[in-house]
């Protein structure tokens, strides 16, 4: 079996390049995480897409193929998930300060995402300097749940092949499909939870909210920081929440406008050790959660109560 036709196609250059249909996409993406194509296959499917970039058919099938060879996951309730794959370079990562927050509303909070990466100050290492769990299978993410925790369970753990083409990057040096899908990656069953999904340009976060709706996802749309699922704690972004595939503009929130009066007290240093003391003294009351923060926690909480209500009234009817 060969790639080789799905590369001629999507291979073409910017202008002549064509999309794969969704079936078509899941096929290729099928091939190349079962290993059944050669390494230098994999190297030029990265390249294409990452010249010619990913329609939305072909996100939908890239998707599929990977939901169908992750860890399947069942939360009890609606439960928000947080993809974390870029870490920190100049800000402190506060998606673990976002997950606990989200956690203490009754909320299941999954975090999934890379246990390391040399250049960047993963969540995975907050969440070992917090002491918060790392899971190992499905059974270490229920038992989280049930103390009310969010759960970090590593993308290698979660979906070991997608975690083998994220690694493709350390070898061409370029982000890959892989990448895209990881944060749109919904392992929890049955439709059963809300992704927060992040972008860090504006033209990727309209093909964006076009994927979720044309997938019908529910989801929180924003412009992260640096790559993260947590809004900038230094002024809020415009948070686009969809449910079911439908921009809700009654649960959404309008990015914050004007001249900051004020700006939140945050560690001098990025480093996971220091970002973990910052968070804890959040979580205590100590210190008050960043603005940004405290009105996405309130966004989520409101969406998934609503999705929430929108499932319990499916099953009536």
């Amino acid at each position: 079996m060969s790639i080789a036709p799905y590369i001629k196609e999507i291979g073409r250059g910017k202008e002549g390049a064509r999309s794969l249909g969704r079936d078509q996409a899941e096929d290729l993406m099928g091939q190349v995480l079962d290993g059944r194509v050669s390494d230098l296959e994999v190297g030029a499917f990265a390249m294409a897409m990452r010249i010619k970039g990913e329609s939305t058919e072909e996100l939908l099938g890239f998707l599929r193929a990977v939901h169908e060879r992750c860890l399947p996951l069942t939360p009890q309730s609606p439960a928000v998930i947080l993809p974390s794959y870029n870490g920190a370079r100049k800000l402190p990562n506060l998606t673990a300060l976002l997950a606990l927050l989200v956690a203490q509303t009754g909320t299941p909070v999954l975090v999934h995402g890379p246990s390391n990466d040399p250049g960047r100050v993963t969540t995975a290492s907050v969440f070992r300097n917090l002491g918060l769990p790392i899971a190992r299978d499905a059974d270490d993410v229920r038992h989280g749940w049930a103390r009310r925790e969010p759960v970090f369970m590593a993308t290698e753990t979660l979906c070991p092949p997608l975690a083998r083409l994220l690694d493709v990057r350390w070898v061409v040096g370029l982000r890959n499909p892989g990448h895209t899908v990881a944060k749109l990656l919904d392992p929890t069953t049955g439709a059963r939870s809300l992704r927060v999904v992040n972008h860090t340009h504006p033209e990727y976060g309209t093909a964006l909210a076009a994927f979720l709706q044309s997938a019908g996802a529910s989801a929180m749309l924003l412009r992260g920081t640096e790559g993260e699922p947590v809004a900038d704690p230094r002024r809020s972004p415009r948070l686009d929440v969809f449910l079911r595939g439908e921009l809700r503009a009654d649960l959404s929130v309008p990015a914050q406008e004007g001249v900051l009066t004020e700006l939140p007290v945050l560690p001098r240093s990025i480093d996971a050790a220091t970002t973990a003391v910052y968070i804890q003294s959040v979580v205590s009351g100590e210190k008050p959660a960043p603005g940004p923060l405290a009105r996405q926690v309130d966004s989520l909480h409101r969406a998934v109560m609503a999705l929430t209500e929108t499932a319990a009234h499916e099953l009536i009817a």
